[in-house]
């Protein structure tokens, strides 16, 4: 079989696969351990360091942008901010902290999260590297837009 244009045997294949396999197991523990959580203050002190550092900077931001009547709460395991409905998700994993405004607000920011790691509505950084707090207020102020 070949990999990135170098033989890999059946072996290492299975390896390879086997790692992804632990990868994936322990970012659904995380979330897991977390998701039991009630409040965004509990999940938060359940996150380790830098992660919990990260994602208070990012709620921060969030909560300039959001209007003031707008509540923070647990949803589908993880921190959000409702208003009516939810704004933005965002969340901490083994490797990486994610914000979720929804795909139709990644796909608007496109040019500018190049660098980062995005899917259909996932935006992920850094563990120790909150996203730019002025890329965090545009994010917001569009999916508030939208709602």
């Amino acid at each position: 079989m070949e990999g990135n244009g170098k033989r890999v045997s059946g072996l290492q294949l299975a390896a390879m696969i086997g790692s992804m396999k632990k990868a994936t197991a322990r970012h659904r523990r995380v979330a897991k351990e977390q998701s039991g959580c009630r409040t965004v203050s509990e999940y938060l002190s359940q996150v380790p360091e830098p992660a919990r550092g990260t994602l208070e900077k990012v709620r921060k931001v969030i909560h300039s942008v959001v209007p003031r009547e707008a509540e923070e709460v647990i949803s589908y395991g993880i921190p959000a901010f409702k208003h009516n409905r939810v704004i933005v998700w965002y969340a901490a994993f083994s490797d990486h902290c994610s914000l979720f405004p929804t795909a139709e607000v990644i796909e608007k920011f496109k040019g500018e999260l190049e660098g980062y790691t995005t899917s259909k509505g996932t935006i992920q950084f850094p563990v120790d590297q909150p996203l730019p707090a002025t890329l965090v207020r545009k994010i917001v102020k569009a999916r508030l837009a939208r709602i």
